[in-house]
């Protein structure tokens, strides 16, 4: 028998604070983005009454009912291989065209994904402490089911997760289940008939102007409209709920406002075959949830946001290009020169690395702007701090202008938090012609300082020199990617546009 346990992140019993509900929407294979969401929202100090879960959003929910801690929840999606997603069913079900239901089946999903997740069904079933409910379309009687977790199983899991066309329906019992997303991809009144006064929802799916086309593309929008309108739909039923207690009225037991808070992405996660095919990584994925919840706690107010359903608009698509790096060297504490901590660095053994994803969202504003900005996510290894180290927010310029017209810089700048103190990671590439052909080490080597602070005006607490080696300089050129091409002609320009102001600033600057 498993013994009852408290998951990580349940409200005590002694707090007399408003009552929190922490609302997992699905979002397909990437939901790592909501374990980096998570690990924000608990090292702020929230703690939640109550945990919903929908679609793939049930898997960060069973993990943390499993008893695991955020930063497990994010190790585990980050060494997770997405392509254990995906298995094939028999070679028959293909051949009955007519009664095909769907492109494979949940094998790997229950013997490779869920045990690599460290998902328990018995320890789910066995928190306390906290209430959890589990969405799942009842495709039968055409109905959302709430099962709480208590009562959940292996089969009620992979049937709120079993998309239709992409997996076939979970039969239990006399009734067929499928996942709840086209019908409901968060359940927001859940919540506030169990007493939340306060909705944390971490949500995944786009919601922008752009009407895709091509078949995946269209099932997106079918889902996204389905799901996104299903959302605001209860929006409008909360909003009357808070006009009937503005009025006097106790409706479940609410006499005060119930309040939104929403996390989401800026701009649209890209889609699963994305991240199937290697474009972008969990632990990508992991870091963006990460530092979209800490923008939104730096920003928040009492009130949260609009019950509306401009609250989950998304800036609209475009062209961009997006790479992945990792920069390391010697590096020690209690030294401000770059040059004479690397020194100092490689006769301790200490060493530091930046692991970072650039992502530029719109390249032509990209190519015409100046200073050439783009948006910058990463983590930090330093022994004297640990492993992984998520950063909250970041900036990142390739060929910045200086006042010397012979110099520019790229700059990686990352804030993280250790042990309750902040630190910002300052980094830069003096591209410059110097004496010599000195061109793979200007592009190649990052002078960083540590502040013990917000930014870089504070206190030089550390330095040393990361450098790229060719290793990880072909890794970077096998995960540069177009995003939001619509053709490959399209791609093709956009890679062209991108190469040739790289080497044209390069030309400039050395020859």
């Amino acid at each position: 028998m498993t013994t009852k346990h408290t998951p990580y992140g349940a409200t005590p019993a002694s707090d007399k604070g408003p009552k929190r509900s922490l609302i997992l929407a699905g979002g397909g294979m990437r939901l790592s983005y909501q374990a980096g969401a998570i690990r924000a929202l608990f090292e702020a100090g929230l703690t939640f009454s109550h945990v919903d879960g929908t679609s793939g959003g049930a898997m960060n929910h069973a993990m943390l009912f499993s008893g695991q801690q955020p930063e497990e929840m994010c190790e585990r999606w980050r060494t997770l291989n997405p392509q254990d997603f995906v298995s094939l069913m028999p070679l028959d079900k293909y051949l009955k065209l007519t009664d095909i239901q769907a492109m494979g089946d949940a094998d790997n999903i229950i013997h490779k994904v869920f045990p690599h997740l460290g998902i328990d069904i018995a320890r789910v079933r066995a928190a306390g402490g906290i209430s959890g409910t589990f969405n799942v379309c009842n495709y039968t009687r055409k109905i959302n089911e709430v099962i709480p977790h208590e009562q959940i199983s292996i089969d009620y899991l992979v049937a709120g997760m079993t998309l239709p066309g992409v997996l076939p329906p979970v039969k239990i019992g006399t009734d067929l289940y499928h996942d709840s997303a086209f019908m409901r991809d968060a359940n927001l009144m859940e919540a506030v008939r169990r007493g939340a006064e306060e909705l944390w929802v971490v949500w995944v799916l786009g919601n922008t102007d752009v009407y895709k086309g091509g078949f995946l593309g269209l099932y997106v929008n079918m889902l996204e409209v389905s799901a996104n309108g299903a959302l605001h739909e209860e929006f409008i039923q909360i909003n009357e709920i808070n006009a009937r207690i503005a009025k006097g009225e106790r409706v479940y037991g609410h006499d005060k406002p119930i309040k939104l808070h929403l996390i989401k992405p800026e701009y649209p996660l890209p889609l699963d075959p994305d991240l199937y095919l290697g474009h972008v990584d969990n632990a990508t994925l992991i870091d963006m949830g990460y530092a979209d919840a800490q923008h939104y706690l730096k920003g928040m107010t009492e009130n949260g946001v609009p019950l509306s359903p401009d609250s989950t608009r998304m800036k609209s698509p475009r062209i961009g290009v997006t790479f992945r790096e990792t920069m390391s060297g010697p590096f020690v504490l209690d030294e401000t020169d770059p040059k004479t901590g690397a020194k100092k660095g490689k006769e301790t053994g200490m060493t530091l690395a930046m692991h970072a994803t650039i992502r530029i969202e719109e390249l032509d504003a990209f190519l015409t702007n100046p200073a050439h900005p783009g948006r910058i996510t990463g983590r930090i290894d330093f022994q004297p701090f640990g492993k992984d180290i998520p950063a909250k927010s970041g900036v990142f310029n390739l060929f910045h202008p200086t006042d010397d017209p012979d110099l520019t810089l790229m700059v990686y700048e990352l804030a993280f938090e250790h042990q309750g103190q902040t630190y910002y990671l300052a980094g830069k590439k003096e591209v410059k012609d110097d004496p010599g052909f000195d061109l793979w080490k200007d592009t190649t080597t990052l002078f960083t300082q540590l502040h013990k602070g917000p930014d870089k005006l504070a206190p030089i607490i550390g330095a040393g020199v990361l450098s790229l080696s060719i290793k990880e300089l072909k890794k970077i050129l096998s995960t540069i990617h177009v995003t939001h091409a619509g053709s490959i002609k399209e791609k093709t320009k956009a890679l062209s546009d991108f190469g040739r102001f790289f080497a044209g600033s390069l030309w400039e600057s050395y020859f």
